[in-house]
This record gives structure tokens, sequence and C-alpha cells, in this order.
């Protein structure tokens, strides 16, 4: 994250500059604002340390994590002078010096001149098996002027000036330092006082064992005989020592190997070595009982972790202790089978080591959902279909999705890939799919295809979730979503999307140059390479032109779902948005679960059970809440887009297949509260933001009677679906900040963004954005 006030108006500057640094938990005290320059840099590593870099005119700001206990936080001073005061003291820091403190110190830093300072917040997960003796009182200065402090500050110094530019990769052997340093700087010349009042002394001791082990900890012989002798001790007293922190010297030793080798496992040094190769590294010597271990400590077997893939603040990453939690990330494996071994022997269900938690008494299961003929419905939700999955709240499930647009290209999007291939399989024998909509089968007056069209989306599902009934929520985690690599070897390695500019598009009628009744379809191929932000481009445009589709019937327009496009057609332009990279923000277009309705729901309009809410806030990290209306919720998720801008304009995002990861919630109606209290429409909630979704007719199956589906296309008005985005986000307010209906209105109106999701799927879409962080309550 990059923030420099330079991008605002000035009279904006203040106000902006205090969001951005009360986002990373810094608090702007005090500023001149006659010439009022603030940049913010934020890095995050793999462990979840937050490095920031500030740099600033005379300014006050207070470093204050007390919302995140148990973390311990670094401020070194870069360029410039600083005062810190707190409830206790008064220290002056000049250039180079360093203030640690434990998260719920707060410390306040003046500076009276230009400044550079980097704030380190780190993660109590990262310190809670190095620091065994705990850093109380207020903090305190580490002195830089010898020692290993020296050669900590030059190397975080060095970290501050690459900041912009480093990579997780790159930030690693940091990260496999840092600890060290800080444990050793803290510690070197601490008073007694600082360590624990008496049992200074022996607190020092034992973090001077801890060294000794992690030099040796290779050593498949380091046993605690030597290392007593080392530190001229008995053996006796060392394990008392172990003792007094409620652990052993083996359990020790094997725990930090284990982490050893759990770095190693994911890093890009040494993706070239065999699991046994690293274990042995590290002073293991039995590969059954190594893989038993570290399954027992972070919740699955080395091959699963290996396999998955690396995540910037992902739970796994963390240097965690004993059983994993009941929200653990658990890996992507779109290529799981139902069972199998990994090469230590270890067995595996679902294509995942089980975790040992559970909830309401019950383990929580992974399932790998892949598509097929009988796994996916096209085009329509329906109460009666009969569900491809049943799950337990808190299970997870790997899921493939397809784009409903393979088609336009179907040589980079369908050819060797065997799911998709199955799902979209039409020859002049038929389909292997007949239905693709919710229109009659027998669609001949409409010219087109059996579903007649009503209804374009590849739906995975649906999932059944037990117990779920109406009145019910059923919140869906987004952990995960990667674009589906092409299966064609010609573009190996390749994942491919296509965007439409159709007919249906808000555009459509206002074209400038001719033909005016043009339709654009874009091929995009997009990038999720390592080492740099995912992006897409263009790779080539067409034009519509008429289509034979395998039945024999024409197509003049893009008007019915999977028609197969002829490339001998078509022309191709490859000289199309040039030098334009747009960054990917891949999300699923469609999370639904089964309407309260007795017939076939066309999967276009939106409502109240959610459907094609074509919102881009559904990515990796979100959660979205639905309010149930059947029994079992019967969940289905489709229209995977690789990125999209509020509106899509034209029709369509950047429509490309991809697989996820997700977890599903079941929460009961006499548990609902805050947020979920009185919810009767699809809510997205991510870290920062609640997202409330409003629509021109937000249960336009009840409010439009017998021909809804038909009339919800021609009433549809921005205006409507402001109204209705108006009213959730005030009742929200009301019933869950209990705030008054004219508060509300006032903060509606200073403090929340509307934003119109769409304007392409018959019922129009209007969003409210809530910040979580206007509440500092």
């Amino acid at each position: 994250m990059r923030i420099t006030t330079n991008a605002y108006p000035k009279e904006q500057r203040r106000d902006a500059w205090r969001f951005a640094l009360q986002r990373l938990s810094l608090t702007l005290d005090a500023v001149d604002e006659g010439a009022l320059y603030g940049e913010l840099i934020q890095f995050r590593s793999s462990t979840s340390i937050d490095f920031i870099r500030v740099t600033g005119t005379p300014q006050s700001w207070s470093i204050d994590f007390r919302e995140q206990p148990g973390c311990f936080w670094l401020a070194m001073i870069l360029d410039g002078a600083a005062t810190m005061r707190d409830a206790e003291q008064t220290l002056e820091l000049a250039d180079g010096e360093m203030l640690c403190g434990r998260g719920d110190s707060v410390a306040h830093l003046a500076f009276p001149g230009e400044n550079r300072t980097l704030v380190v917040r780190v993660p109590q997960s990262v310190l809670s098996m190095r620091l065994k003796t705990p850093i109380s009182g207020p903090p305190r200065k580490i002195a830089t002027d010898g020692g290993a402090a020296r050669v900590f500050s030059g190397m975080l110094r060095s970290l501050a000036d690459t900041i912009p530019e480093i990579t997780t990769d790159q930030a690693r052997p940091v990260e496999l330092a840092f600890p060290e340093f800080l444990v050793t700087s803290l510690l070197d010349n601490a008073p007694a006082k600082a360590l624990g009042g008496a049992a200074g002394m022996r607190a020092a001791l034992l973090e001077r064992i801890f060294q000794t082990i992690e030099i040796r900890l290779s050593d498949p012989n380091l046993n605690y005989q030597q290392v007593a002798a080392e530190h001229g001790i008995s053996p006796r007293y060392l394990q008392k020592l172990f003792e007094s922190i409620d652990d052993s010297f083996g359990h020790y030793v094997k725990v930090r190997r284990l982490e050893r080798c759990r770095l190693d496992l994911r890093s890009p040094l040494h993706v070239q070595k065999s699991i046994s190769d690293i274990l042995f590294q590290w002073g293991f010597n039995d590969s059954a009982s190594f893989s038993r271990a570290f399954r027992e400590q972070y919740g699955v077997s080395p091959r699963e972790y290996r396999k998955a893939p690396a995540r910037d603040g992902d739970e796994m990453e963390q240097l965690r202790r004993g059983r994993p939690s009941k929200r653990e990330k658990l890996a992507l494996d779109p290529e799981a089978g139902a069972h199998g071994e990994d090469e230590d022997g270890e067995t595996e269900v679902d294509g995942l080591v089980s975790p040992p938690e559970a909830i309401d008494g019950q383990p929580v299961r992974h399932h790998h959902l892949p598509v097929s003929p009988e796994t996916v419905h096209w085009g329509y939700f329906s109460r009666a279909l009969k569900p491809v999955l049943n799950v337990r709240s808190g299970d997870f499930v790997t899921i493939e999705t397809l784009t409903h647009h393979a088609n336009d290209d179907p040589e980079r999007m369908v050819e060797g890939d065997g799911g998709a291939e199955s799902v979209y399989r039409w020859d002049e024998t038929g389909k292997a799919i007949d239905r693709r909509g919710a229109g009659p089968m027998d669609a001949k007056a409409f010219g087109r295809g059996p579903g007649e069209g009503f209804g374009v989306h590849i739906c995975t599902g649906p999932i059944a979730i037990e117990g779920a009934m109406p009145g019910d929520v059923v919140e869906v985690r987004i952990l995960d979503l990667k674009p589906r690599p092409s299966g064609n070897a010609r573009f190996a390695g390749k994942s491919f999307g296509s965007n439409a500019a159709t007919y249906w598009g808000f555009h459509f009628q206002d074209l400038l140059t001719e033909p005016r009744q043009r339709e654009v379809i874009t091929i995009y191929e997009v990038e999720t390479g390592s080492g740099r932000t995912p992006t897409a481009h263009a790779v080539y445009s067409f034009r519509w032109t008429e289509q034979v589709d395998p039945s024999g019937v024409r197509h003049s327009r893009y008007d019915y779902p999977g028609v197969p496009v002829d490339p001998a057609t078509i022309e191709r332009n490859y000289d199309v948005l040039r030098n334009v990279e747009i960054p990917i923000r891949p999300h699923f277009g469609v999370i639904a679960v089964a309407p309260a309705h007795s017939g076939l729901v066309d999967s276009v309009p939106p409502g109240a059970f959610g459907g094609n809410l074509d919102n881009w806030r559904t990515g990796p990290g979100s959660r979205v809440f639905l309010p149930v209306q059947v029994p079992g919720a019967l969940l289905s998720l489709g229209d995977p887009h690789a990125s999209q801008g509020d509106s899509e304009l034209c029709g369509t995002a950047i429509e490309c297949s991809m697989t996820a990861l997700i977890q599903i919630i079941h929460h009961r109606a006499g548990s609902l509260h805050d947020q979920l209290r009185d919810l009767d429409y699809p809510l997205i909630e991510t870290d920062g933001e609640w997202v409330i979704m409003g629509f021109s007719h937000p249960d336009y199956l009840k409010e439009l009677g017998e021909d809804a589906q038909s009339e919800v296309y021609k009433r549809s008005s921005i205006d409507a679906a402001m109204r209705d985005a108006f009213r959730k986000a005030r009742r929200f307010l009301m019933t869950t900040k209990q705030l008054s209906e004219d508060e509300a209105i006032s903060l509606l109106s200073v403090g929340v963004d509307f934003g119109v999701s769409q304007v392409a799927n018959g019922n129009w879409g209007v969003h409210a954005i809530i910040r979580k962080a206007l509440f500092t309550g």
C-alpha cells in the first residue's frame, strides 16, 4: 500500500492523511497544516509482519496497536529526530535510534522537523516461541551503537529503503532473521525488572540457550547435555529452566525444527529439494514420524502444505503453535482425489488431511466439487434441483466454476480441459447439457434453443447445508480464488477470459461510430505470476458475426450462451488496448441460494436470494451473507470474473473460469445478531467494509407478479436501486449501530459511498459501502 498527500487537493490533505494513518493503527495528533506533506508505504510479509515507512513534515502521531493484543512494535528514526511520550516517561530519539514496546503500550511521537520513520508491527505468533519471557514495562530504547542491535538497525534501514520494490520472496531472509535480532536486542543489557524482576538473570540465560539451539538445529545429535555443558550449567538445571516456561528441551527443539522445515517447504530457494532432503537437513531422521509431527503441528501433511499456493497474510504462513484454529485456511488443491497417500505415507481424506477441530461437535471436512454435466446447472436456479454435495457448517469446499463465455475462444478456454469439454460438448447429436436457461424447452418460436437463453450462467451446485432452514443465514467465506489454466498445450500455464460488449450493454444505444449495432468481444490473458501485481491484458478483439450453432440455428446476435465461435468467420484485431494492463480483481458474479419460487428462475436478475450480484468485492477475503429461503439453502456459485468495474457497463466483465476455496457457515435464526439480525438481502463483508446491496426491485419475484421474470427487465432504474440501497443502509445503521434515523441519514451523506454495482442484469444494482473505520468505539 502506498499513499501520498500530493494525490489530494490541499484542503483535503489533513483528513486524507489522518485516515491513511488510522488504517494502520497510527493516530494523527497534530500537524502543521501550512505545508503538510505525508507519504506512507506499507509492506506485509508472509508471516504478517507489517513494515510501515512514514515520511512527513513536522507533525505528531501515536502508535496504538491495542486492538491487536499480544503484538510487539518497533519504531526506528530513519531521518530527523523525535520526542516520545507515554504515561510514564519522555524519551528523546535521534537519527538511527530505535524504540520498542508491546501492543498495549501507546506511544506519542512528536517530530519537530521533516522526518522519516520505519514502524514495524510484529504479530504475537512470530515471537511467541522465541520470546519465552514476556517483556514488561513501558516502551524503551534499544541502543544501536554496537553489538547485534547495530547490525539489526542496518538491516532495517536497508529494508526501509527498498520497501517500494521488495517482494514477499525477497523478504523471507529478513523474516527469518528478524525475531532473533529483535529478541537479542531487547535482552541485551536489559534491566532485570524488564525481564520479570528477580527472574531476569534466569530469563537472559534461557534466551542464550535458545540462540545456541537455533545455531545447532541441523545437528541430529543435538542433546540437552551438550547444551548444558556449553553454558556451564547442569543438565538438571537446564531441564528446570524449560519447566519454568511449561516446556521441555525435546519439545522445543522439535517445534523449532518443524518451523524451519515449514519455511523451507514454501521457500523458492528449496523448490528442487525433496521433502526428505529438507527434513534430514534439519535434524529429523525418520520421514514417517516427521510427517505425523508436522500434521499435528500445522493441521496438514507436508506434501499438502508444499502444494498450497503462498498467500500474504495467510494464517498457515504465521508462526503458530498447537492445533489449527477453526478458521484455518485450508490448502487449495483442485487436483485432489477422494483418497490417497502422500510421499511420507500419510493418509488423506478428500484431498486434504482432515483438521482436528470440530464445530458443534462435528469434525470440519474438506470437499472437492469439480465441474461436470452432473455438478452444474446452466442459466437458472430452482428449489427442485437435487443437491450435488451435502455439507455441514464449517466445512471447506474446493469448488470449480466455468464461465459461460468460454466458447468465445474455445481453443484457449475449452480445448484440452476435460471438465470444460464435458460441460460444453455440443455437436450434431446434441448437447451434454440441453437446458441452458429458464425458458421453455420447446423454444422454436424464439429461434434459439432449449431454455431460450432466459438465464445464461453456468453454476456449480447446488450445495445443501445441513440444518439450514428459511429464516437462517448462510455465510460464504471466499478464502481463495484462482483463474483456471488453459488445457490446451499451446497455452500451457496461461489463463484467459472474455469481455463481450453486447446488445444488452448500457452503451449499445449510444454508439458513436459505424456500424452502430455492433457487438465486440475482447479476449484477455489473465496473468497470475508471482513477483508482481496480477494483471490482465487484451490479446485480440473481434466483431460478432453470424454464427451457426451445431444444431443448425443461426445467431445474428450474441443471444444464446455457449454458441461456439468459428474462427474462420471472424476478423481478429490484435492491435487493441496496447500498453494497458488491468489489475485483476477475481470474484464470483453469482453467489445464490435457491429462491422460494415454484418454477425455474432466470439466473440473470439478482434478488433477495443473491444471484447475479456482479460486485467485484466478493473476492478472496470477503464474506457473503445470504438469507435462506428453502430447506437446505441450496447454494450455487458461478459467473467467475477476473476483473470488473463498478457498473459492468458493456454487459460483461472479464469472464474467466476459476477455482475457489470457500468455507460455508450456517447461522441459525435464533442466534442472529448485529449485522445479521433482520437480514433479508445479500450482504458483503470485507476486512474494512460492509457492502449493502440494493436493487431496482429487491424481491422482484414477489413484487412483480406472475410475469415477474419478464417485467423486471422492463422496469429497472438506477433511481429505484438507489432508493433500495439507501433504505437498507439506513436500516443497517439504525439496527446494527443503534443510530437514530437523523444520525443515520447524516452519516450516509457524509461518510458512506454509494456506487452502481451493475446496469447489465435486468434488475439493476446500487451498493452502499460502509467503512468500519467510521466507528471508533
